[in-house]
């Protein structure tokens, strides 16, 4: 692996394995996703004038008004969408830095991201050729619409907060898959978990959550 994705000081293999410590202790259980953040440079995908602070426990800025998530919420978020088993095809609303995906690729057989603002996507798509993450599909495209052309989808995780979930992302979840989203205007988000049934789709609130809103249209 190159030199700067193995890190050295505050980047470095140790950093991170104190940060999945910390992980552990705070709940997180899965050991393929306690793996997964073990093995993905975060630092990469943060400016390097940020990268001393890639193992931190917090959100950091990347650019166009959004953030790369702390590392506790997308270990969260990754467990709760894989709480029932492996999932083959995941969609994700928000490429974002690409972070989210990264760690997905990990973890299940397919991943499509989906990024409204094109400059984000391209760096990203950048970051994923770097470290052979050839399970990805991104596309530029307004995030509410989802991406029908290969749904349905076992998983679908959302990285920005809608006021309500947007329909066409039910419409593309399978029988028996899973979404998990943030929802509500800030200052009063929730953490919510989807599971589509034979009877319809049962709504599961988990715990309160600050994510940038999800936005309409293209970049």
């Amino acid at each position: 692996m190159r030199h700067h994705l193995q890190g050295i000081g505050m980047t470095s293999q140790r950093t991170r394995d104190r940060l999945v410590e910390r992980l552990s202790r705070e709940g997180i259980t899965s050991e393929a996703v306690l793996e997964a953040m073990r093995e993905i440079p975060r630092h990469i995908f943060v400016d390097e004038a940020l990268a001393s602070r890639a193992y931190e426990n917090t959100a950091l800025p990347i650019g166009y008004g959004q953030t790369i998530s702390q590392p506790y919420i997308v270990a969260r978020m990754t467990e709760i969408l894989l709480r029932d088993g492996p999932l083959r095809r995941v969609l994700e609303i928000g490429t974002g830095s690409g972070y989210q995906a990264a760690v997905l690729a990990r973890l299940v057989a397919e991943v499509y991201t989906v990024e409204r603002v094109d400059a984000l996507q391209r760096k990203a798509r950048r970051r994923f050729r770097e470290l052979g993450l050839r399970n990805i599909r991104l596309k530029h495209c307004d995030g509410k619409l989802g991406w029908p052309g290969y749904a349905p989808f076992d998983g679908i995780l959302a990285t920005a907060a809608p006021v309500e979930i947007p329909p066409a992302l039910l419409a593309q979840l399978a029988p028996g898959g899973r979404l998990v989203c943030p929802v509500g205007r800030r200052g009063g988000q929730r953490l919510v978990l989807v599971a589509r049934t034979t009877q319809g789709f049962v709504e599961e609130v988990l715990e309160p959550v600050s994510f940038v809103p999800l936005m309409t249209g293209e970049r």
